[in-house]
């Protein structure tokens, strides 16, 4: 039993290894062979003092290049000046230029932009003079791992770049997702917003109202029955108004899919007795539950205007989608209202462009051959993802 116990505890521990391996490739061992390499080019040295003072270096590259991966400030420029030194000792004295490998991967992790430059124009210039110095002097074992020394040259050139652009890269994408969760936020808290609005213009004034007159009849209920009985139907029927109010409300705080608009959206344009074509239904595809909210309210208001006020008697509705954004069209062959010769929106456009800021959408407006209102906003799911939702 006692057995069995162990080989449990040993199962995750094991898949944890390979999950470690799996994520990291090969990266482990290429830095253990780096880390064991010194000792091969320091033991080759002519003379015990020689083997010591590479041994002590070696450490002491390790203990500092530690300690300057876990400083902050100002220390963090001082450790890489005094390992930028040992790198150059260890490629003069025993031909081993790969320390220059560690401090290009270390320089990569600098996130002061000053600080970065001017580290790595030292470190670049050192290792090349060092380099140079020792095929100069025919130093036999350097010339024997030239191939190498190439390879870890170009490295210091190109690593540090490609880790500071991916870090910087990474911190852009998080700014970005805290970007969207505050938008997100700000969402809510501007529905929860209208939500309040709403009850208190409908059910606050009808309950207000119904109070009243329920009071009024109390009233006059032994003064005069027929009055009395006039104002509890008045309470009757506002109560009904406020329950009709309340449904619809709650109707229109439910999300609203494309689909389901564009049937809604087809059966007014044939009442208004307007012809519509629908370019491409089917798109958009895989895009979130609040984009698609927000594109399904632009679309109705964007219909509601077309019938209500551009007279029309065709209208197109287009939809293009890319990698990048979706692209919403609602054209009209009808006259946009103009003052002075100028364009002037109205409050559903104006909602519109609301509706779009939270999402960092836009819209464009278009009077020259009719009127064509584009709309565009950022495809913020990748394919695949949400595609159970988007079903």
């Amino acid at each position: 039993m006692k057995g069995i116990s162990v080989i449990k505890e040993a199962v995750p521990k094991f898949k944890k290894y390979i999950t470690f391996q799996k994520s990291n490739g090969i990266a482990p061992y290429l830095w253990t062979v780096l880390c064991i390499l010194p000792f091969y080019f320091i033991f080759q040295a002519p003379s015990t003092v020689h083997i010591i003072l590479g041994i002590l270096l070696t450490l002491t590259f390790f203990i500092i290049y530690r300690i300057a991966f876990i400083s902050r400030g100002w220390p963090v420029y001082l450790w890489t000046l005094i390992l930028i030194a040992i790198s150059i000792t260890a490629t003069n004295l025993f031909s081993y230029v790969y320390f220059a490998f560690f401090l290009a991967y270390f320089l990569g992790n600098i996130k002061e932009r000053v600080a970065f430059f001017t580290l790595y124009f030292i470190h670049l210039l050192s290792t090349s003079v060092s380099i140079n110095y020792g095929i100069v002097m025919h130093e036999k074992l350097f010339l024997q791992q030239l191939p190498f020394i190439i390879i870890i040259w170009i490295s210091v050139i190109l690593l540090p770049f490609s880790i500071y652009n991916r870090k910087e890269r990474g911190q852009l994408e998080e700014k970005l997702e805290d970007a969207n969760k505050r938008i997100a936020e700000l969402v809510k808290l501007e529905e929860r917003q209208r939500i309040a609005r709403d009850l208190h213009d409908t059910l606050g004034q009808k309950l207000s109202l119904i109070g009243l007159k329920a009071d009024l009849a109390r009233k006059l209920i032994t003064k005069d029955p027929d009055q009395a009985k006039y104002e509890l139907k008045d309470v009757q029927q506002t109560a009904r108004t406020a329950l009709s109010e309340v449904r619809k409300m709650v109707s229109s705080m439910r999300g609203i899919r494309l689909k389901d608009e564009l049937q809604r959206v087809k059966q007014m344009m044939k009442a208004a007795q307007i012809s519509l074509a629908v370019e491409d239904e089917s798109a958009p595809k895989n895009i979130s539950l609040l984009t698609e909210n927000i594109l399904s309210m632009c679309l109705k208001e964007a219909v509601n205007n077309v019938v209500k006020h551009s007279g029309a008697d065709h209208c197109v509705i287009t939809f293009e989608q890319s990698w990048k954004e979706v692209v919403m069209r609602v054209s009209d062959n009808g006259s946009f209202s103009k003052k002075d010769g100028k364009v002037e929106e109205g409050n559903g456009l104006i909602g519109m462009r609301e509706r779009l800021e939270f999402i960092n959408g836009s819209l464009e407006l278009q009077t020259t051959k009719g009127t064509t209102l584009i709309i565009k906003v950022p495809n913020d799911v990748k394919p695949g993802e949400e595609e159970g939702e988007n079903d």
